[in-house]
């Protein structure tokens, strides 16, 4: 039978219990790289042997700095969120940090709720992807005063002072996948996003400037009052499958906003056979997205898009926020774009 592990309340019985001192083993759940090899296997072996659960929170409460860093994304259930949110984290803990991570779940509220309990905790900083239009800019304000704050993805409403950026440059990617929908084929009609956030408005605009750049009047596929929330696969679907069942745009180029929306278009296509017939053909309708989101490789047809540096935006959101909470840097905003790569695959 498994013997049941003596169970250990506090850090002065663990010391007690084996036989390492309590300066030693702080040191050692702070960064087991500050004590020496041997102490470190023999720590752990005597764990091993004992019940106890490190105590986190309660040996932050009187240091100057708590470890955390607080993300605040707007969907856990978005592959792209969670692709950034492993690269933070992966970036963090290399770093020495915990990173605390909430859902603002799409909405003002959750946003201040979330920013209200980084307050709480008295995090160091925190990176947020920001609703941008429907944010409270006055909760952002009042929490960069008590910790900086590195914004990703999107932008905020309106301008926070002593904030940085970190995204995609849309300008670059967008321009990107148009030149290459001309290129191969006829000129693209653009399926932008719901409103929710500044890429909405970044990415329509790039669509527009490349476009007219080009020579070539800008053509936009007419959303009909379709109901505008973060599920971009049933926009997108609702959209097409409307107009296709009128036969409309079955022949033409669309380019999505992002890829979510390109999933849902893609959807509506299969329903009215179209992508299947325009393989055949050779000719007919494309459809194009953004974001190289996960699953956009496994769809039918896989999505052609511009596939964002996730990994990049992830690095550089820590990096530039370490610098602040260091102290290393308190000058002025920086903003950061890293381009996007070109995927071609079968969808156009």
């Amino acid at each position: 039978m498994t013997s049941v592990k003596h169970k250990i309340s506090t850090m002065k019985e663990l010391s007690e219990t084996i036989g390492i001192s309590r300066p030693t083993l702080s040191r050692f759940f702070q960064d087991p790289s500050t004590v020496r090899p041997s102490t470190s296997m023999k720590i752990k072996e005597r764990l091993a042997e004992v019940d106890y659960v490190y105590n986190f929170i309660a040996t932050r409460q009187n240091r100057k700095s708590t470890g955390l860093i607080g993300v605040i994304i707007p969907h856990h259930k978005d592959l792209f969120f969670a692709s950034l949110l492993e690269a933070i984290e992966r970036a963090a803990r290399g770093a020495g940090f915990t990173v605390i991570t909430q859902s603002s779940e799409g909405n003002a509220e959750g946003e201040m709720q979330a920013l209200a309990r980084l307050r709480s905790m008295s995090a160091d900083g925190a990176i947020i992807a920001p609703l941008g239009l429907a944010s409270s800019t006055e909760a952002l304000r009042l929490a960069r005063q008590d910790f900086p704050i590195v914004f990703t993805d999107s932008r905020p409403a309106e301008e926070v002072a002593g904030t940085d950026f970190v995204g995609t440059n849309n300008a670059q990617s967008i321009t990107a996948v148009v030149d290459y929908l001309c290129r191969t084929g006829t000129p693209p009609a653009f399926l932008g996003m719901p409103r929710l956030n500044s890429n909405a408005v970044e990415r329509e605009a790039a669509y527009v400037a490349k476009m007219r750049e080009m020579g070539i009047a800008p053509r936009f596929v007419e959303t009909n009052g379709a109901h505008e929330s973060w599920q971009f696969e049933a926009y997108g679907l609702n959209v097409m499958d409307e107009h296709f069942s009128r036969q409309k745009h079955t022949t033409d180029t669309i380019m999505c906003a992002n890829d979510r929306i390109a999933i849902g278009a893609i959807r509506a296509a299969n329903k009215h056979g179209l992508m299947t017939r325009s393989a055949e053909r050779g000719i007919g309708l494309r459809i194009a997205g953004h974001d190289d989101h996960p699953l956009s490789a496994y769809m039918f047809p896989a999505v052609t898009t511009a596939g964002q540096d996730v990994d990049g935006i992830g690095k550089d959101a820590v990096r530039l926020l370490l610098e602040r909470v260091r102290g290393e840097r308190d000058g002025l905003p920086l903003v950061l774009f890293r381009d996007a790569a070109l995927r071609i695959r079968e969808s156009a």
